[in-house]
């Protein structure tokens, strides 16, 4: 929704003497460069609040001036070619150091730790400025400013090689002596999808940190902010909530920023949290996700850890399995144990350990990774792919069965959540970053999609459509990412119900329980900000509902 333009009358009151002219300009330049697409001259008019013959020679003279582009065959406006101009000469006189400063300023007061600036520097890590914090204890770090270290040994290396194109970073890794374990390539891609990275006395014992990339136009690593500072103080549990801060003055610094199917911003806090929902699982999960009900127990995954969670809600036993590599959903297999849609592909698991891989819908090079998937009726397995930095139409819908794998949908942005209806001739699938839930015609005999369409879109501040489930009369649960909430979008697309909850990063959803009547939901709490936790400490916990409905059962991979 565009913010509100004050009113000629009320800018000419308001405006420095002299400058209206040029603040109008100014505003209506914001308008078209905060619009999602090119804005007609209409559209530009009404949301300004000007009289269109003053809309109209300001817009004249920005086009003349090639700060903006019109686009006759549209009749749009556009940002112009003036623009990319500047802003080369921006970042060609661009100084870090001096640009950094205020946010290491700020880092050190706001963590009680010292804050960093670091740049890679051939094969190494040298760090170019720092501040420490005078309110904490003095604890004495080493690497210091002009100190040099390997980059895969520090959490700023690592978010800088985790922000490189993979051919670049594979050819620095093999320079380093000793070469760097194959774990670290692990870690890296943990580190691009959370959008920072960890360091556990890696660097130097007792010393923990957290770090995230600057990145320029062209989003490559300029260098890297990280907090710093005794791994007594520096828990894990902490890096991971200064995470998001050191990652929005990485971003203030460049004013980019990498891609993310993970927002920052957070919708407000419902007054009231729905009845009836309680605590099935307390867990800090970075990223909960893929819950599955199977013979009386709930499997869910942390994508991000990375491992699978075995638990009995009626206990609330969670038995923790570390798994190798990111896991985003899982499905029972016919032949026993289950499948799990890991960053390699479609594998095994049996309880304990991931298997060999049974399909491979991606190339292992590609910068790819599965996320949400589920069996349909027939036992073909329905997966979708996305990229690692969420590039825009990267990913895609796979279908996974005995005969190999074939891709269903290309040009998705992040497939998320997927289900079918309850007469299988539909399937749903979110596209989270375009906020919409589409349906298309499915042939279940044929194993076929077509006639893809709008089914439920989310505006900006209501939350991002993530993973979902289908109750028995069509209903699809879906659960909102900064929306604090699951929705049920009828059949025909009206939403009916509503289930607030006390997290604000609801991530997916299930139906479980004897009679299939209690809808599990994952959290998340990645990229939650200290003061964000604590308003809501049970993130990254499962919740359990009776919404008055009931589930499908889940089908079995047949391969």
């Amino acid at each position: 929704m565009a913010r509100a333009r004050p009113t000629e009358a009320e800018e000419e009151s308001g405006s420095v003497p002299g400058t209206q002219a040029l603040t109008r300009g100014i505003a209506l330049l914001n308008l078209v460069a905060d619009a999602p697409a090119p804005l007609r001259f209409v559209d530009i008019a009404e949301q300004s609040g000007l009289a269109r013959p003053t809309v109209h020679r300001i817009l004249a003279a920005l086009t003349e001036a090639r700060l903006l582009r019109h686009d006759p065959a549209t009749q749009t406006f556009a940002l112009g070619p003036r623009f990319l101009e500047m802003a080369h000469r921006v970042w060609e006189g661009f100084d870090l150091r001096a640009t950094a400063a205020p946010e290491l300023d700020r880092l050190a007061r706001l963590a009680g730790e010292t804050a960093r600036l670091a740049v890679l520097d051939g094969d190494a890590v040298l760090y170019v400025d720092q501040r420490d914090a005078a309110a904490q204890e003095a604890v004495r770090l080493a690497n210091r400013v002009g100190a040099r270290i390997p980059p895969h040994a520090s959490a700023a290396g690592k978010a800088m090689l985790a922000q490189l194109p993979p051919p670049e970073r594979a050819t620095l890794l093999q320079r380093l002596e000793p070469a760097p374990a194959a774990a670290l390539e692990r870690d890296l891609v943990l580190s691009a999808a959370r959008g920072y990275a960890i360091s556990l006395q890696e660097a130097s014992a007792g010393v923990n940190a957290v770090a995230a990339a600057v990145l320029d136009r062209r989003a490559r690593p300029l260098g890297a902010i990280c907090l710093v500072g005794p791994a007594f103080r520096l828990e894990e549990a902490r890096l991971h909530a200064l995470g998001r801060e050191v990652m929005e003055a990485a971003r203030r610094v460049s004013g980019n920023a990498a891609q993310s199917a993970m927002t920052l911003s957070v919708a407000p806090r419902p007054a009231t949290v729905s009845p009836g929902v309680e605590v099935a699982v307390r867990a800090e999960a970075l990223l909960g996700e893929g819950p599955l009900w199977h013979e009386g127990r709930l499997l869910w995954v942390d994508i991000l850890a990375p491992s699978i969670h075995l638990s009995d809600p009626a206990s609330g036993a969670d038995q923790l399995v570390p798994v190798e590599e990111m896991v985003a959903a899982l499905a029972p297999r016919a032949s026993g144990g289950f499948v799990a849609a890991a960053r390699s592909g479609l594998r095994g698991f049996d309880g304990g350990t991931l298997g060999p891989v049974l399909a491979a819908p991606i190339a292992q090079a590609a910068a790819l990774r599965l996320n949400d998937g589920r069996c349909d009726a027939r036992g073909r397995f329905w997966v979708g792919s996305l990229a690692l930095d969420s590039t825009p139409d990267a990913g895609a819908l796979h279908r996974l069965d005995a005969g190999g794998s074939q891709t269903m949908q290309a040009g998705l942005h992040v497939p998320n959540g997927l289900g079918f209806s309850p007469d299988n001739t539909r399937l749903y699938l979110a596209d989270s970053a375009r906020r919409r839930v589409d349906a298309f015609d499915f042939d279940l005999d044929r194993g076929t999609i077509t006639n893809r369409r709008p089914f439920a879109s989310f505006a900006e501040g209501e939350g991002v459509p993530d993973g979902l489930a289908v109750d028995q009369e069509g209903g699809v649960w879906i659960a909102l990412w900064d929306g604090w909430r699951v929705v049920r979008i009828a059949p025909d697309g009206r939403t009916d119900r509503a289930i607030h909850l006390p997290v604000p990063r609801p991530t997916s959803c299930c139906f479980g329980g004897p009679d299939l009547g209690t809808l599990y939901i994952t959290s998340a709490r990645v990229r939650l900000s200290a003061a964000q936790l604590e308003e809501a400490p049970l993130s990254g916990s499962v919740f359990a509902v009776r919404p008055g409905a009931k589930g499908l059962p889940e089908h079995a991979f047949s391969a």
